[in-house]
């Protein structure tokens, strides 16, 4: 049993530490206003992410995609997740061009990339990042610990601030997430 405290605990002071700090919440505002933007111009949020940082992708675009809380018309989210095109673009070309390559064909001038790493480092999602840069869009990066290599790409970037193992960090990355669904929601004034 003392185990498990000491992990409810040790999230409690990431989530103090995060929360502690009025800046971050200026970060998510400045995200969702990047991503009602895109919305309203008739742009598209595309999200990127390794392990469970892909399954944040997933779910951070199916909120949009789908719905959130209430029902609503859809809006332009998709994750690079789909299995044929990354174990395709894994083999002809290496696993860390696979989110790039999609940014590349799908991605244009005005759209907005969601790259989610908690270490920041992950080769495949900097060189999306990088990618998304080059082609004009809005670059947002999703990270823990420095940052790492992903930051410098970065317009916008949501850091979580913990040095230790990468599950604090995604507890708290869903939490953001779930944060800015709810206030695109909200500047674009749709039924929820």
């Amino acid at each position: 049993m003392r185990i498990t405290k000491v992990e409810f605990l040790e999230a409690q002071k990431v989530l103090s530490l995060f929360i502690n700090e009025d800046k971050n919440f200026a970060t998510i505002e400045q995200c969702s206003n990047a991503i009602a933007k895109a919305f309203t111009n008739g742009n598209k949020l595309i999200v990127c992410g390794n392990g469970g940082s892909m399954t944040d992708a997933m779910h951070f675009a199916e909120e949009f995609s789908g719905r959130y809380k209430n029902n609503r018309h859809p809006l332009p989210a998709i994750a690079i997740s789909d299995p044929a095109y990354i174990t395709c673009t894994a083999n002809d070309y290496g696993f860390d061009h696979v989110f790039s390559r999609f940014v590349d064909g799908f991605g244009k001038n005005g759209d907005v990339l969601f790259a989610i790493s908690t270490s920041g480092n992950s080769v495949n999602v900097v060189k999306a990042a990088e990618t998304a840069k080059a082609k004009g869009m809005f670059v947002i990066g999703l990270t823990g610990n420095s940052g790492g290599k992903l930051a410098s790409f970065c317009d916008v970037e949501i850091r979580v601030l913990h040095q230790g193992f990468s599950d604090r960090i995604q507890e708290l990355h869903i939490l953001i997430i779930h944060s800015i669904v709810n206030c695109v929601e909200k500047m674009l004034n749709v039924e929820c």
